[in-house]
């Protein structure tokens, strides 16, 4: 090892093992504190999330001379606009099924159901009283309850609406102000700055490539449902748009409600069926096509956006479910991205031939050798100033 100089730190190399077993020890630890505090952090993310995917109207209304308190009005009523159609659409959908289900002719085709399952299971040797035990604790109020009950868990989420609201506030204001720190980070760390711009960047892409297969998904779903017959489809289309900004798993949440409203209405086979059509029309678009334009645009492998999906779910829930890509590229921007030593991970976890997923970058060692010449260039060191000065 040299010997330090005056002036410059001390340069340790720690063991290979024990800068993994310390590696994987403070990623415990920051996987703890996430989960500790996933009740808000979860809500704060959604809110940047927000604002990062319609932050293009404000650079859009400053580039065309509006003032940049117009544009972060614009930017703020899109924000909220974005949030509370989302909200809406789930209280909807969840509405018209209760309503459905507490409607008489639901209530009779429950009774009727009853009878049916009462007579089968007669045929297969069950006494009344075994019958009575399990019937007695099925009826239509319950499925009701539990309808209502998960309506109103949707409900009762109204303490973190209100962070989302007030944080996207706060982040909308301070957006002007966001942008031109970033300007001067470039300056002085420029893989730092372009980190969380590829963030941006890749989010958006994310977004929208999702929102266009959502809204194909929706209307294929939608017209098949209408083919079989199934009540609300429009209602399940809107669902099925919801859920397919979940990966992989998705749509198996928006395949319930038709499946059993179809189950009433014309029995296992017209159920059998909606579940054929869902998963057929699933796997073609969001298991083939889906994860392969949405990996090109984001730079994850499918793999990857699977396993992260279970990852971000299992530390914070539902929203993390949710915004389990997103917060991969945030992890990945912050510890791969910002670090030109770490971008050979890059092709690892995008199983691409190219080490920057097409953003036309340098290679990690061009571009650490670069920054350092240009350092150089820019603040030469006192003792090349000095050498020159004594020179002339």
């Amino acid at each position: 090892m040299e010997p330090s100089l005056p002036g410059r730190p001390l340069d340790i190399q720690l063991p290979r093992g024990l800068a993994i077993l310390l590696t994987v020890a403070a990623g415990f630890i920051g996987i703890a504190g996430i989960r500790a505090f996933a009740s808000s952090i979860g809500p704060i993310f959604l809110a940047l999330v927000v604002v990062v995917v319609v932050s293009p109207i404000y650079t859009a209304l400053c580039r065309k001379g509006a003032p940049s308190w117009l544009a972060a009005v614009a930017l703020l009523i899109s924000s909220f606009g974005v949030l509370s159609i989302m909200f809406m659409a789930l209280v909807w959908t969840g509405t018209e099924l209760a309503l459905l289900l507490r409607s008489d002719e639901y209530t009779s085709r429950f009774g009727e159901l009853q009878t049916e399952v009462e007579s089968l299971m007669s045929r297969f040797g069950f006494t009344n009283e075994d019958i009575g035990e399990v019937v007695d604790g099925i009826d239509v109020a319950s499925v009701v309850g539990q309808v209502t009950s998960a309506l109103s868990s949707l409900l009762s989420v109204s303490s973190a609406i209100i962070l989302v609201l007030i944080t996207m506030l706060f982040m909308v204001m301070d957006t002007g102000k966001w942008i031109e720190t970033l300007d001067r980070v470039a300056v002085a760390r420029p893989a730092i700055a372009e980190a969380l711009r590829k963030f941006a960047r890749q989010t958006r892409a994310y977004f929208v490539v999702s929102t266009i297969f959502g809204l194909i998904v929706s209307a294929l779903d939608v017209t098949a449902l209408l083919i079989l017959g199934v009540p609300l489809p429009f209602v399940w289309g809107v669902l099925a748009l919801i859920t397919n900004y979940i990966p992989n798993i998705g749509f198996v949440l928006g395949l319930g409600p038709p499946a059993f409203l179809a189950f009433f209405e014309g029995g296992w086979q017209l159920s059998v069926w909606v579940i054929v059509v869902y998963f057929a029309i699933n796997t073609i678009v969001q298991s083939v096509i889906q994860p392969k334009i949405v990996g090109d645009a984001v730079g994850l492998s499918a793999t990857l956006t699977f396993v992260s999906l279970i990852f971000w779910g299992w530390v914070m829930g539902a929203l993390g479910a949710l915004l389990a890509v997103p917060m991969t590229l945030l992890t990945k921007a912050l510890l791969i991205d910002a670090d030109p030593g770490a971008r050979w991970v890059a092709p690892l976890i995008s199983l691409s031939d190219d080490a920057e997923d097409g953003d036309g970058l340098q290679p990690a060692v061009e571009l650490a050798d670069d920054v350092e010449l240009a350092s150089e260039s820019i603040d030469p060191e006192p003792e090349t100033a000095d050498k020159q000065i004594s020179t002339d």
